[in-house]
């Protein structure tokens, strides 16, 4: 079993993953909406450079406020126009990271960037979208929970409530699987204007349920990419539109 997050449009590298012909799990964030490198993007499509730029730096200081105004002020009476525009590029760019997946057993769940229903409309029929459900993947009880934690009241982030709902219907599992990591400040944050992303109802099902191996993304630049929280293995399997590559489980 392979597993990759925070894909971010990288669908050739990940054709490439996908074609090694193990079950492959996408842990969320399938659509690049700002690239924090080089600053490209969805964003910079339906707007333009100057205003990213400035967005960017914004949210990089840790000036939230002063980002969240900025997007009011730019989008203020043409919010429909904007909707449109972006509803076009994340369906184009959807469209060409789910055709990666074709013909490969996969199973996929959303993170805080993705719309969760345009996803898994576009999927192929090889593929399942998985959000609170345990599947068996080679010999695995694995449980898959999607969603970001709330931060700017994006479609796919979902409330603390919402996120223990998810893991307490899953019962106990062998591995679980989630977009964000759980509440421990070394793996919940990035190293450069980062601000904790992590889940408290995660944290509570690993200390109640103790699976073996706990998986997630979310946070690019981590200051530690694996931890123990008792007898479980928490890792970050990686920010995959840089590194191309998979994290193999066992």
């Amino acid at each position: 079993m392979l597993l990759v997050a925070d894909v971010h449009g990288a669908a050739d590298a990940l054709r490439a993953v996908a074609a090694e012909g193990e079950p492959l799990v996408v842990l969320g964030d399938l659509i690049n909406f700002i690239d924090y490198r080089n600053n490209q993007g969805i964003v910079t499509q339906v707007t333009d450079q100057g205003f990213v730029d400035e967005l960017v730096r914004l949210r990089t200081a840790g000036e939230f406020n002063n980002a969240r105004t900025l997007w009011r002020q730019y989008s203020d009476g043409r919010e429909e126009e904007l909707r449109r525009r972006f509803d076009m590029q994340m369906s184009a760019e959807y469209r060409v990271v789910c055709a990666a997946l074709e013909g490969v057993e996969s199973y996929v769940t959303y993170g805080n960037v993705d719309r969760p229903d345009m996803l898994a409309s576009l999927l192929p029929d090889t593929a399942r979208f998985v959000d609170g459900e345990v599947v068996s993947i080679s010999g695995h009880r694995v449980g898959i929970v999607g969603g970001g934690m709330i931060t700017i009241n994006t479609p796919g982030e979902i409330t603390e409530d919402a996120m223990a709902d998810k893991l307490d219907a899953l019962g106990p599992v062998d591995v679980l699987c989630t977009h964000v990591p759980p509440a421990i400040e070394a793996l919940s944050s990035d190293v450069i204007g980062g601000r904790q992303k992590g889940s408290s109802a995660i944290s509570d099902y690993l200390h109640d349920v103790r699976p073996s191996f706990h998986y997630f993304g979310d946070i690019h630049q981590p200051q530690a990419s694996q931890w123990r929280v008792g007898n479980t293995v928490c890792r970050n399997v990686g920010y995959f539109r840089a590194t191309g590559r998979a994290v193999r489980h066992g």
